[in-house]
């Protein structure tokens, strides 16, 4: 099977080239950067000891951070190569990297592109994040004698049924591994039958996130801007939660007048489609776009559209109240990471959808740190307790910090795992 797919992948670097161009019309691929997604770097290797971590979007990415500032403080020779493979964690990775951290977009799975970026890279050591495996790339990881590790791993019950199909093909891509620290006890026990060798469980990553970061000035003029008024935010939200915020808005107004509703898109390029689809929707509404000329809400702002990047820290400190989104989206959700704000001291609401993170929900719900919302009914009846109720609200609070910072070890399990294997300096 892979014998097969690395035939399929050397044929294919036209079609990729089309393929690019296309991503490229629709402002997913960067113009100036387009020739990182066939390996050719776009910036000198530094010199000295470099290990690349690769997470593959937003969420892997900031759980990269964490392992990558903990590496950098343990090594002040390191440099970090970061790839990631989209335009939004590109922006994020450029906004929150620290000196001696570098990134670039990760390359198409094509042979020759895959040995061309570690020819220029050379790394002394490969981490990937949670679940992205590319058969080329670690091929050539493997033939050059990289040693590499799999960190924060998960596999889902459904992955699992359909890797078990080509396990041999799996196996043989676990063997490029070392190391693969796994979220949990059921995802470690999945990587063992399916081959995975010096398998442990660390729990996950995010646990041991730091807080989202802020700007006090921002912070400052938003709580000004807001002042008394009652107020909650959909954080990240996908297609079809922008209008179920606006609806829920709507029908909390009567009772509670000078609401305002914060809507961070996850994509914040959205912003635009957002704003006419929710004015033509519901024209009798104030919205403000923070993109904007950071355009703060004034007193009759119904809807405040932070379609901006990388300020997701700000709003979950001005706000006591946040569903988190992508869990009643139209893509069938998956859910998004609520550790964020509840270190922030957010009272957490979710919708259905959450199966992507599905055991930190079943956690935070089993310790009464978040309200599982099973439709929008039920959301408008739980906001509106939350709003009206402050005692009810600070106690939600009070156990969703709690919870968030019940497993901040998590980083010391995985530098004491990684240790073996990390090069000497």
């Amino acid at each position: 099977m892979l014998k097969l797919y690395k035939n399929l992948m050397k044929h294919a670097e036209r079609p990729l080239d089309n393929l690019l161009e296309k991503r490229l019309d629709r402002g997913k691929e960067l113009p100036e950067r387009i020739q990182e997604r066939k390996g050719i770097a776009s910036i000198q290797r530094p010199d000295g000891k470099l290990y690349w971590v690769h997470a593959a979007s937003n969420g892997e990415a900031q759980s990269a951070l964490i392992l990558i500032n903990a590496l950098l403080e343990k090594d002040d020779e390191l440099n970090i190569l970061i790839t990631t493979g989209t335009v939004t964690s590109a922006k994020l990775m450029q906004k929150n990297l620290p000196k001696r951290a570098i990134h670039q977009f990760y390359p198409l799975d094509v042979p020759k592109w895959c040995k061309e970026f570690i020819e220029h890279w050379k790394p002394d050591l490969a981490l990937w994040m949670e679940s992205e495996l590319w058969p080329n790339m670690l091929q050539e990881i493997k033939s050059s004698n990289i040693p590499a590790a799999l960190i924060n791993a998960r596999l889902s019950p459904k992955s699992y049924n359909r890797w078990k199909l080509i396990k041999s093909s799996f196996s043989k891509m676990l063997a490029c591994f070392h190391l693969i620290l796994c979220q949990n006890d059921q995802e470690a026990t999945y990587y063992s039958k399916l081959g995975g060798q010096n398998v442990h469980v660390t729990d996950n990553l995010k646990y041991s996130a730091r807080p989202l970061p802020h700007n006090s000035n921002d912070l400052t003029a938003l709580n000004t801007a807001i002042f008394n008024r009652p107020v909650w935010l959909y954080a990240s939200t996908h297609r079809g939660e922008e209008e179920l915020a606006a609806n829920i808005h709507k029908q909390l107004k009567a009772k509670h007048a000078d609401l305002l509703t914060i809507i961070v898109p996850r994509h914040p390029e959205r912003g635009d489609f957002i704003y006419k689809e929710l004015k033509t929707s519901y024209p009798d509404f104030e919205i403000i776009m923070r993109s904007n000329e950071r355009a703060l809400p004034q007193f009759d702002t119904d809807i405040y559209l932070a379609d901006t990047l990388g300020e997701l820290g700000l709003f979950y400190r001005s706000c006591p109240i946040a569903c988190i989104g992508r869990s009643f989206s139209d893509d069938g959700g998956g859910g998004h990471n609520p550790i964020e704000a509840a270190k922030l001291h957010c009272a957490i609401m979710a919708g259905p959808h959450v199966q992507n993170l599905q055991e930190i929900y079943d956690e935070i719900y089993a310790n009464k740190a978040a309200i599982n919302l099973n439709s929008e009914a039920d959301f408008v009846a739980q906001l509106d307790r939350l709003l009206s109720d402050k005692q009810k609200l600070e106690d939600l609070q009070a156990r969703s910090f709690k919870y968030a910072n019940q497993k901040a070890n998590v980083l010391e399990r995985v530098m004491e795992k990684l240790e073996p294997i990390l090069p000497e300096k």
